[in-house]
């Protein structure tokens, strides 16, 4: 029996990069001599065990031959016989396909070392378009890394879009990769990646819509829209913002990929349009409720708040009300990060100043100074506490907007 590290581990050790979790392959061994010394099994489609001491995953060496459309139509075959090589010849990318042996030697196959050095993502073998997910993958390495993609692999993953292979994908491992791809420090590049072999269109029509549409150039110097959205992506990545923050970017003009093209530049009602986009695009990868409700947030009110400095008293507190800030305030202050991260990720506005966000901090303060329980009290009756607690804390604000005058 023997014992490689493998896959990112191997990886990130020879990138310089902190090694996150160990992978480990066993060769030359049975599941029931794994269980005889004390591994665990976990693995539900093939033999995988966790280590009585370190819970590591240790997975017995296996090759896979393709039976059907998806990423589970495999059969496995974890047999003592199957060599190291074998087993790395069914990952993914080669700078996935290098081992390192007990006494620390490496063993690359497939030269992932030297794709490693030129910054180039290369599949391991033509076995690759059996796996739609790794069009997934390797775009989300693409964020990750910053690594270009071999033009012959770009061929294996356009032609998995052209023949429908990325359609089999389940909602539940889309979002599970797109969800990794952007929280990684570029996740426009995933995007990008996508786009260059035409699964973006497939896996996420609602965002291929949007490039090529205009938007008026004296507020969006990029113009395009598509690359609009990628700049507002990246700035939230920049500042280190939340999942449910980055989706929101991602999805926060959607409805812009409607609108007539008579009516372009101009994108009037996009907001109605868009929350729509939304609600079907998370029902259809299952997107989580906060990632949604955010993203629905910032489709109806990105506009208002980034009119701040224009607005009424009375229309700063309905926009309040409207998202629910007084009751989740954490939520609201993710929406002034997507609105921040919309109105900076424009060409030449990284640095401009973006006032709407403490405008909006402050009158949500004031009109949180407002003890709604002691208005309550002296009500006399419960039907009219509502008004009287709406009524204090628009004069609330107003007080803080002269002050501001």
């Amino acid at each position: 029996m023997q014992i490689y590290t493998v896959g990112g581990a191997v990886r990130d050790e020879l990138l310089g990069l902190p090694v996150q979790d160990k992978d480990y392959v066993v060769v030359g061994s049975t599941p029931e001599e794994m269980v005889r010394l004390g591994f665990r099994p976990v693995g539900k489609d093939f033999p995988v065990f966790l280590h009585p001491d370190s819970h590591e995953e240790y997975a017995l060496a296996r090759t896979e031959r393709k039976t059907a459309r998806g990423y589970k139509g495999f059969s496995v075959c974890a047999a003592p016989e199957v060599t190291l090589e074998q087993d790395l010849a069914r990952r993914d990318l080669t700078i996935n396909a290098i081992a390192e042996d007990e006494q620390g030697r490496i063993i690359d196959p497939f030269g992932g070392r030297r794709d490693l050095q030129a910054k180039i993502l290369r599949h391991v073998s033509p076995a690759f378009v059996e796996d739609p997910v790794r069009v997934l993958r390797v775009a989300r390495f693409a964020a990750r890394f910053g690594f270009s993609i071999a033009d012959e692999t770009l061929a294996l993953m356009q032609a998995m879009a052209e023949n429908g292979e990325v359609d089999a994908l389940v909602p539940e491992r889309v979002w599970q990769e797109l969800a990794k791809g952007l929280m990684e420090s570029t996740p426009a590049r995933m995007l990008e990646a996508l786009r260059a072999c035409g699964a973006l269109a497939r896996i996420l029509p609602e965002v291929d819509a949007l490039f090529g549409v205009p938007q008026p150039a004296e507020y969006h110097p990029e113009i395009d829209t598509g690359v609009h959205t990628l700049l507002v992506l990246d700035y939230a990545a920049s500042q280190g913002y939340s999942l449910s923050v980055r989706f929101a970017a991602l999805a926060h003009d959607l409805g812009k990929g409607a609108t007539p093209p008579e009516e372009w530049p101009r994108h009037f009602g996009h907001e109605e349009r868009g929350v729509e986009l939304i609600r079907g695009l998370c029902r259809r990868i299952k997107a989580p409720n906060d990632c949604r409700d955010l993203a629905l947030l910032a489709t109806r009110l990105h506009g208002k708040v980034h009119r701040a400095l224009e607005l009424r008293p009375k229309t700063v507190l309905t926009l309040l009300l409207e998202s629910d800030a007084l009751r989740k305030p954490q939520r609201f202050a993710e929406l002034l990060q997507v609105c921040e991260s919309d109105s900076r990720g424009r060409t030449a506005w990284q640095d401009k100043p973006y006032p709407q966000a403490d405008f909006f901090r402050n009158a949500l303060k004031a009109a949180m100074s407002i003890d709604a329980g002691a208005i309550a009290g002296q009500c006399v009756s419960p039907e009219s506490i509502g008004e009287a607690v709406s009524r204090r804390r628009l004069a609330a604000i107003q007080a803080w907007m002269a002050e501001q005058a």
